[in-house]
């Protein structure tokens, strides 16, 4: 059974993550920078950077929320970035953010399931998405399309969190996620249930080598697993 926010809901996954993210949307950077520490900020710049020798010019961000990672996507110097998401919440606060830093230009944010993306077959140089595909309702389908979308000789980076299997790091992050982290998230955002589902989704999203076993499945190749401070999160390529 799929891990959902809302357990007193019946609806599917899917449309969980959208009324959460909705419902999250202004607390999200303060709450995403906060509760890592800044630390995320950095593992987008590492993400980036394994991207930056395929000089991509045409890039796609799924799950962009607030565009985060589409802006530091902007390092690459490509011609275009598109980004889709599923929360309207969360990319009108992203839509806000580029006008202020006048970037509307460069990136342009759609709505877009990340499962049936609204575009044709080999169409992008890059596929980049953060902390996202955790929340597919099928995480295969979900790769599946992205290596659809992609162009021959593309490359996609996942960035995704992880779980630490070494003491004392494993005890800690555990600690943290079940007893910290939700407390918070509470509080700031207001929603009794979204930062008790993200260690929740973390707990039993297939990571490390059953993530790349995925990856390869639905045709990707060339893949590979970088995992970063001491596996709380992993970053994982693969290319078309």
């Amino acid at each position: 059974m799929a891990v959902v926010p809302y357990k007193d809901q019946n609806d599917d996954k899917k449309s969980q993550v959208a009324t959460m993210f909705n419902n999250i949307a202004g607390k999200y950077d303060f709450l995403n920078h906060f509760l890592s520490a800044g630390i995320d900020i950095v593992w987008r710049k590492k993400a980036v950077s394994l991207l930056a020798p395929e000089n991509p010019k045409l890039v796609l961000d799924i799950a962009t929320g607030t565009a985060d990672f589409a802006i530091e996507a902007l390092r690459l110097n490509p011609d275009k970035i598109i980004g889709v998401d599923i929360s309207e919440g969360m990319l009108a606060v992203g839509r806000e953010k580029l006008m202020r830093k006048g970037l509307t230009d460069k990136i342009e944010l759609r709505y877009g399931d990340s499962e049936n993306l609204p575009f044709e077959d080999n169409t992008f140089d890059a596929i980049t998405v953060a902390f996202g595909v955790r929340n597919f309702e099928n995480l295969e389908k979900g790769l599946a399309d992205m290596y659809r979308v992609l162009k021959p000789g593309g490359t996609a980076v996942v960035l995704e969190f992880s779980k630490p299997r070494s003491f004392p790091m494993k005890q800690l992050y555990q600690f943290y996620f079940k007893n910290i982290l939700p407390v918070v998230g509470k509080i700031v955002s207001k929603d009794n249930a979204a930062y008790t589902y993200l260690p929740e989704s973390v707990q039993v999203f297939p990571d490390g080598q059953d993530f790349l076993n995925i990856y390869q499945k639905v045709g990707f190749r060339s893949t590979k697993w970088h995992s970063l401070t001491f596996g709380i999160s992993s970053i994982y390529i693969g290319k078309k």
